[in-house]
């Protein structure tokens, strides 16, 4: 039996356990991938909303991914909560250098409204890590923060879709949750060289939400790092979501999470 594929989260951590670091290593784990993690910053969460948040030094986030990529070859990563711009500058030029895949989840806000990423770090983000990386997978509010526009159509999420790949992304998800909508999500694939393209998914009526686009880009980087076409990554990736959302329930106060373990049948 091959070994799974190894597949870097660099993100933050989520005392909740829906989103975040945990939400991708529960992940990776059921789409049949090797997790390890880069954590960018510990947060005091649960389903209620975020009570606190602690970063590392931006050297000691750099340490872990050096450290990560000298033991072990890695086959894609994905990124998520980035917090502040000193940490984004610390290790986007390792992830410069690398030989493998990378999605971008250009991680902004929590579902429960409370700020994740640093204002001067949106410029980081977008002069930094979104050049060049694989698969930038932002929700529509993310999409709107990033190029200043509104996005009411799939029309206006395409052409947002153009402006995130002219800032130097090869592929854009826009991800269609936040769209209004009774039966169905439909999220916005882009790119470079096609047209835009609709992948819809029937909508589940859940309010266990948490964690969704962690749980969406770490399940399209074990996709990649299994050698899959982009698109099919992304669309294996909505399923599992989709399964997840339905098999979803309430652990605690709050929004609960997908169930990550739906697809084990477990």
């Amino acid at each position: 039996m091959l070994n799974p594929p190894n597949i870097l989260t660099i993100a933050g951590s989520d005392s909740g356990g829906g989103a975040g670091i945990q939400a991708d290593l529960k992940t990776i784990m059921a789409m049949g991938g090797y997790g390890m993690s880069v954590i960018t910053a510990l947060t005091a969460q649960n389903g209620l909303g975020v009570t606190g948040i602690h970063a590392p030094d931006p050297d000691f986030v750099a340490l872990q991914l050096h450290t990560v990529l000298d033991g072990f070859s890695i086959a894609a990563a994905k990124t998520g909560m980035l917090f502040s711009a000193p940490i984004i500058r610390a290790i986007a030029p390792i992830l410069l250098q690398r030989s493998f895949p990378l999605v971008v989840d250009p991680v902004s806000v929590s579902q429960s409204g409370s700020n994740l990423l640093h204002e001067d770090a949106v410029s980081a983000l977008i002069n930094d890590i979104i050049p060049g990386c694989d698969l930038l997978t932002p929700n529509r509010p993310e999409a709107e923060m990033l190029t200043n526009t509104t996005i009411d159509t799939f029309e206006d999420a395409a052409a947002a879709g153009e402006k995130l790949l002219q800032m130097g992304a090869r592929a854009v998800l826009i991800k269609g949750g936040h769209m209004e909508s009774s039966v169905v999500v439909t999220d916005c694939l882009c790119i470079n060289g096609e047209a835009p393209k609709a992948l819809p998914q029937a909508k589940v009526d859940t309010t266990n939400n948490h964690g969704t686009g962690c749980t969406l880009s770490a399940a399209i980087a074990v996709g990649l790092g299994k050698g899959l076409p982009l698109q099919v990554a992304v669309t294996r990736a909505q399923e599992y979501l989709n399964l997840a959302l339905r098999r979803s329930y309430t652990p605690g106060k709050g929004a609960g999470p997908v169930n990550h373990a739906a697809a084990l049948n477990v």
